[in-house]
């Protein structure tokens, strides 16, 4: 009797081991149609997602065709210039000093008559307040 103990023991952890190997197995199974399932689902709702893009994407490429087919919308008064850079604004105050006329001025540096007037009175302004 007393090796029967030890035989029914180790039977008895065997037969422990089986069960817990397939409820683990078991739930494993579960666990990876759980994971299936929710791939499936997101899948397709990337898909979805990829598609709607692809839409507003042909959209978007045919408001540029449609764009490019269209004129140029004029700007009333024509395309506004930036203004007068430094180098202009130089060569403009050194004729004036030279006693150039500001039509002579405008006409030089391609500019118009007032942009020349408005340069000599800031000048004017900024040398009479220093």
């Amino acid at each position: 009797m007393s090796t029967a103990l030890p035989l029914a023991l180790l039977c008895g952890i065997s037969l422990a081991s089986a069960a817990l190997s397939f409820l683990a197995l078991s739930r494993a199974r579960v666990l990876a149609g759980v994971a299936e399932r929710r791939a499936i689902a997101e899948t397709g709702q990337l898909t979805a997602t990829v598609e709607g893009v692809g839409k507003a994407v042909a959209n978007l490429s045919q408001e540029v065709r449609d764009l490019r087919q269209q004129p140029p919308a004029g700007v009333p008064g024509g395309i506004p210039r930036a203004g007068l850079n430094l180098s202009r604004r130089s060569q403009a105050l050194r004729m004036h000093r030279r006693g150039e006329p500001p039509e002579q001025i405008a006409s030089v540096l391609g500019i118009s008559r007032q942009e020349v007037d408005l340069l000599i009175k800031v000048h004017r302004i900024v040398m009479n307040g220093c």
